[in-house]
């Protein structure tokens, strides 16, 4: 970001605190200047992605389920791998990310239950089912 702001214009887009009182860093990410403590509540507890544990850049683009935050190219099936995009249905079920299609066939509702018809062909979604939205 190249642009320069008086000590006292400079201010988090929260919770208006001049930065310059509160610390020698900001953060920046959509559009909003922030200091430590709202970046971390909007974008991850530790600035680190669930997956792969590396810091995520306070301009970089991240995916968010359940609380964990991830980088754009972590958000993926535990399964098969492949990259989960905003619209997509995916499950979130014990800290792991499943594709529509590689959910885990024995789990209704975060329980084990016997086996069923493929229970996502139709119908209302089910509790552990989301849909990534931008």
């Amino acid at each position: 970001m190249e642009r320069y702001w008086h000590t006292r214009c400079l201010k988090c887009s929260c919770c208006q605190a001049q930065l310059g009182e509160i610390g020698t860093s900001c953060y920046t990410n959509s559009g909003m200047i922030l200091c430590r403590n709202d970046y971390i509540r909007l974008f991850g507890s530790s600035g680190a992605c669930s997956a792969c544990r590396q810091s995520i850049p306070a301009s970089e683009m991240v995916m968010r389920a359940q609380g964990s935050v991830y980088h754009l190219k972590c958000f993926t099936c535990a399964t098969c791998r492949n990259r989960l995009v905003p619209g997509d249905r995916f499950h979130y079920v014990n800290g792991n990310i499943f594709c529509e299609h590689d959910r885990p066939s024995g789990l209704l509702n975060g329980h084990l239950t016997p086996l069923q018809n493929n229970p996502l062909q139709s119908g209302p979604m089910l509790p552990d089912q989301k849909v990534l939205t931008p």
